[in-house]
């Protein structure tokens, strides 16, 4: 059972990396030499967007960057009520919010699929409103699907990891509709890099590889 110390220590984990990531961010001299922020691949083709939930989003956008046929990558807000919520404010748990990542990708490079079975390989599935140290609704995991077809492959791709018998409970992740993703603040995208040393701590004090490897056995995704 989760405790309130527990809860506590892990938002403290979380608001201690932030903050340290902000005040590197405001120190740094941010000139278009040397920001850290990568500009947009130019799309060879046509481009479609997939968005999922898998609890802190600071660990959900490194498995989709630098995959080929991923356009760009980012990191924010989804599935709740309040327009354009701040940080503080999703994870309080008030706002309906879930941590997302946002990725726009190139269907005739990387199939839907692909991008499906690297969600579920960094997810802990079968935990409700909490991933890891996380807890609240605002770290559930979630398919928010585009379109029929997308909500049509993420049912299918449950419903065969489900029968693998490789779980051992059920799958609680949603597949749900699409809304509107608001892109949460600077110093969060791409934080795996910007403040590496603030994420390698977080995602090791947050027991994250060590679940998946529970979870999933050898074909966890851990980093």
């Amino acid at each position: 059972m989760t405790t309130l110390r527990s809860l506590a220590t892990a938002q403290r984990l979380r608001l201690a990396a932030a903050g340290l990531a902000l005040l590197a961010l405001l120190l740094w001299d941010l000139t278009p030499s040397n920001s850290s922020m990568q500009p947009a691949k130019a799309a060879a083709g046509s481009t479609a967007v997939a968005t999922f939930a898998g609890g802190c989003f600071w660990c959900m956008q490194p498995p989709y960057d630098g995959l080929d046929g991923v356009v760009k990558t980012t990191v924010g807000y989804t599935g709740g009520t309040k327009v354009e919520p701040s940080y503080e404010e999703v994870t309080d748990g008030t706002t309906g919010h879930a941590e997302a990542v946002e990725v726009v990708y190139e269907p005739a490079k990387v199939s839907y699929e692909k991008l499906l079975d690297i969600f579920w390989h960094n997810i802990d599935p079968v935990t409700k409103n909490a991933q890891f140290c996380d807890h609240g609704t605002q770290y559930r995991t979630a398919i928010f699907y585009h379109d029929i077809e997308q909500k049509r492959l993420a049912e299918a791709s449950k419903a065969k990891i489900e029968t693998s018998g490789i779980l051992k409970a059920p799958i609680v992740t949603q597949i749900v509709p699409a809304g509107v993703f608001y892109p949460a603040e600077d110093y969060h995208q791409e934080f795996y890099t910007k403040s590496s040393v603030q994420y390698k701590f977080y995602r090791y004090n947050c027991g994250r590889d060590a679940r998946l490897r529970q979870v999933w056995g050898a074909a966890a995704a851990t980093d």
